[in-house]
């Protein structure tokens, strides 16, 4: 019964995905939507933005110097035989194409490193917001999912302020520059081409407008298979333990051809768009050849200016042409957007406006009054649960599975809020309090200990970062985790691999332990803490575990009864109400639920006992005795609560 996350299938809110809706938003509306965004990213980047715009006019500028000497080539050089002009024009061009290569280069560097560092910021800025999400946001969504949101969704971003957005708004500055010179040379080969591609502009529009959905499904798509492939990766020996390696081979490749039939239909509306343009290129170089000629022969247009016209042209629609790259380019970094700000538009823990109070260090008095919960409406998980746990005391949480034991514990510690009645820290409403102020003094073992892939010292110093070298030796002492670390070649430099798969359950379970014992914290929570534990390893670590609990308000979810006889209280919770409550020999007494529940786990018929002396001893407490075969069990041995 694992405690994070508390997973039941009803835990769902904002923040699933789903199919993303069909997008009718033009150009000027998505850049109003996202606008807000941009301008913080802008903001401490405008410096560099204006120097790349100032390199971007000199580089457009030094570009059209090319195509103006074509004209002085033909009609003065050639036709005039100016051989002095020659010499000019020459060192004029190549003035102009160093110049031009020069901030080519400049702008590259300039804005492609001010790219890269917009999407490393942004990755951070997403990565510590979703971290501050609550609970109920990681039941909906996969992990590999949210790492598709960070790694993946903000890579096209860079296009909207690094060498994508420059040669967009630069190739719209040539084409205006163009476009007058061509009205200059010609109003009517002018209004020929202008009216061409004007409707190619038009029908361009639309059709990135029907392409951005698509690029949103891709994300969405891309996010459920690296999610599952993550999954797979990390659950690589249950895959193998249950040989479907080909099933997980199948589930990858399905995902995988459902981005591909994405990618395949992106590729085919683009290359329709970049068809038309071909098209265009096509009808406009024919129009301009017929009108182009008949002024020719009637001497209203001289070769040069022809040529000139014909060059400037190319000027004019190339931009329009780039636009089919470009704007797809910040077609894609618009829908990762989207996706970023959905994420960055979930409401952190912190943010609810009830969540004001600062708590200062706490005694641990917790109580719960009338407490009921759903996960989804209708469905109760929690019903009327009241109860109070005083600091130094141990609260021991049974019942079958599903009862509500995790959600309990969730409550506590505050992972999801009551539906109605209260859960008060010290007499303050826990729904009140900043969960800054609150978790650092909460402690918690579970029975799947999560160890990060790093040595064993910074898995234990994971509870408290500043703690010093001699806290975490002592730590490790009374938790016996220098047993084993000092025999390894690095002893606490050792690496535990991911998740910790280098060490034994009990040796990982041994350093979760040290790792509460250096919270230090107030609130305890035990959840199976040595369930993973053979019983030598179990009796090393008893007096570390009592030594962690003295003082503590500490809850336990326990399904091996014999390891909570002596806790202060027991709650007996069954579909979603505490049935019972006492200390083991009371409820023993009781005859009742907390009773059959213990004989049947020590493998009794209800109503067969042993009197004192028959077997080898009546357990601590009230309870069954022991026959002789099974004096020596496991389960009947550990007291882990006792000797408090």
């Amino acid at each position: 019964m694992g405690l994070p996350g508390m997973s039941h299938g009803g835990a769902r809110r904002a923040g699933a995905h789903g199919t993303p809706p069909k997008s009718t938003k033009s150009a000027a509306q998505q850049m109003k939507d996202v606008w807000p965004e941009l301008r913080e990213m802008i903001q401490p980047r405008r410096k560099i933005l204006i120097l790349g715009f100032f390199l971007m006019i000199i580089n457009r500028l030094s570009g059209l110097v090319l195509p103006y000497s074509t004209k002085l080539l033909i009609d003065n050089v050639i036709g005039k035989r100016d051989i002095d002009l020659l010499t000019y024009l020459v060192l004029g061009v190549l003035s102009a194409t160093l110049l031009q290569g020069v901030t080519s280069f400049a702008l590259t560097q300039l804005l492609s490193k001010a790219g890269q560092s917009l999407i490393a910021e942004l990755r951070q800025k997403v990565q510590r917001h979703i971290g501050l999400l609550p609970v109920s946001y990681y039941d909906a969504n996969k992990s590999g999912t949210l790492v598709s949101r960070i790694m993946t969704d903000v890579e096209g971003v860079r296009n909207l302020i690094g060498t994508g957005l420059v040669d967009f708004v630069g190739g719209l500055i040539t084409a205006a520059i163009s476009l007058a010179v061509l009205l200059y040379i010609s109003p009517v080969m002018t209004a020929v081409t202008a009216l061409s591609v004007g409707v190619f502009a038009f029908f361009l529009s639309k059709a990135f407008v029907n392409i951005r959905p698509v690029f949103r499904e891709r994300g969405k798509i891309n996010a459920e298979v690296t999610g599952r492939l993550t999954e797979s990766l990390g659950g690589v020996r249950v895959v193998k333990g249950y040989h479907a390696e080909e099933r997980e081979a199948k589930v990858f490749a399905q995902g995988v051809t459902r981005l591909l039939e994405n990618v395949f239909k992106s590729l085919t509306m683009m290359s329709l768009m970049a068809l038309s343009s071909t098209v265009l290129m096509g009808l406009v170089s024919a129009a301009v050849m017929f009108v182009g000629a008949r002024q020719i022969f009637a001497g209203t247009l001289s070769l040069g200016e022809f040529v000139m016209f014909t060059t400037f042209l190319a000027f004019l629609v190339a931009p329009v042409f780039q636009v089919v790259g470009i704007g797809t380019q910040l077609t894609e970094a618009f829908a990762g957007l989207d996706r970023t700000r959905e994420v960055l538009g979930e409401r952190r823990e912190d943010e609810y406006p009830n969540r004001k109070t600062v708590i200062g260090p706490i005694h641990g008095t917790v109580e719960f009054k009338d407490v009921n919960f759903s996960y989804e409406e209708g469905k109760p998980v929690l019903r009327d649960v009241s109860f109070r746990a005083d600091p130094g005391t141990v609260t021991a949480l049974v019942g079958p599975s599903g009862s509500g034991k995790s959600t309990i514990i969730s409550l506590v510690a505050a992972f999801h809020e009551p539906t109605d009645g209260t859960v008060t820290i010290d007499g303050i409403d826990l729904s009140t309090v900043r969960l800054d102020s609150y978790r650092t003094q909460l402690g918690v073992v579970l029975q799947d200990t999560f160890l990060f892939d790093g040595t064993i010292e910074e898995n234990i110093a994971f509870a408290k970062p500043n703690a010093t070298k001699e806290q975490i030796k002592e730590a490790c002492h009374i938790a016996r985790v220098d047993e084993f670390a000092e025999r390894f070649e690095l002893k606490y430099d050792t690496i535990v691999g991911e998740r910790g798969v280098k060490l034994s359950g009990g040796q990982r379970q041994r350093v979760s332990i040290a790792r509460a014992i250096l919270a230090d914290p107030r609130i305890l929570i035990l959840d199976e803490a040595t369930s993973s534990l053979d019983s030598e390893s179990e009796a090393l670590i008893q007096e570390g575990l009592n030594h962690l609990m003295q003082g503590r308000t500490t809850f336990v979810i326990a399904h091996r009864l014999s390891t909570i006889r002596r806790a202060d209280q027991i709650l007996v919770v069954e579909e979603g109400r505490i049935v019972e409550r006492g200390t083991h020999d009371s409820l023993y007494d009781l005859n009742g639920r907390y009773w059959d529940l213990y004989t049947r786990q020590h493998g009794l018929e209800k109503n067969l006992f042993l009197a004192p002396g028959e077997g080898d001893s009546i357990p601590d407490g009230a309870g069954p005795a022991k026959s002789g075969r099974e004096g020596g069990g496991m389960a009947d041995a550990m007291k882990l609560l006792g000797g408090r």
